[in-house]
């Protein structure tokens, strides 16, 4: 099973994909954010784009990975990414679950103002490092409640524990 813990920056999501992985045995935390990296280290600055999930190969190596990995791995995959393009998300999860793997798919969800207390706490002064994750805020909240509207758990007041034994729950493990 791939577990995709999706919500803003600064919802919890790499925080909720550790404590999946102490619950769950044999689990594997795959980041695609690292395709991510390589794009932009490896590709001429001709090709990039402000956003790499923006450029069609980072879609294509995720999804790539996703699927050898389902059909590999005898363990859970959990994959915290936020995803708030429908499109990224067809070519990625959907592409994925209509071609038979099973995909769990979750949203952290908090509102505008505990997600930008969160970001600028994490920022610890350093606000300019976080400038992407503030400006994306109200984006990732309208995709949310507009477009990418499957499960939600109310992240306001729940730890990480109990998140992700939430989600541990709603995926019957």
């Amino acid at each position: 099973m791939i577990i995709w813990v999706n919500g803003a920056f600064g919802s919890g999501k790499s925080t909720t994909a550790v404590k999946l992985q102490k619950l769950l045995s044999g689990s594997h935390i795959y980041d695609p954010e690292e395709a991510g990296f390589f794009i932009r280290d490896n590709v001429p600055k001709t090709m990039l784009k402000d956003d790499f999930q923006d450029i069609p190969l980072w879609r294509e190596i995720n999804y790539k990975m996703l699927r050898t990995m389902s059909e590999g791995h005898n363990g859970d995959i959990i994959v915290p990414m936020t995803l708030i393009n429908p499109e990224y998300y067809h070519d990625i999860i959907g592409r994925l679950t209509a071609e038979g793997v099973d995909v769990r798919h979750f949203i952290l969800y908090l509102d505008k103002n505990m997600l930008a207390k969160r970001l600028r706490k994490r920022a610890s002064g350093f606000i300019h490092r976080e400038k992407f994750a503030l400006d994306s805020i109200d984006c990732c909240i309208h995709s949310y409640d507009n477009y990418i509207t499957e499960t939600k758990i109310m992240a306001h007041s729940k730890s990480a524990d109990d998140i992700a034994l939430e989600i541990v729950n709603l995926c019957k493990l």
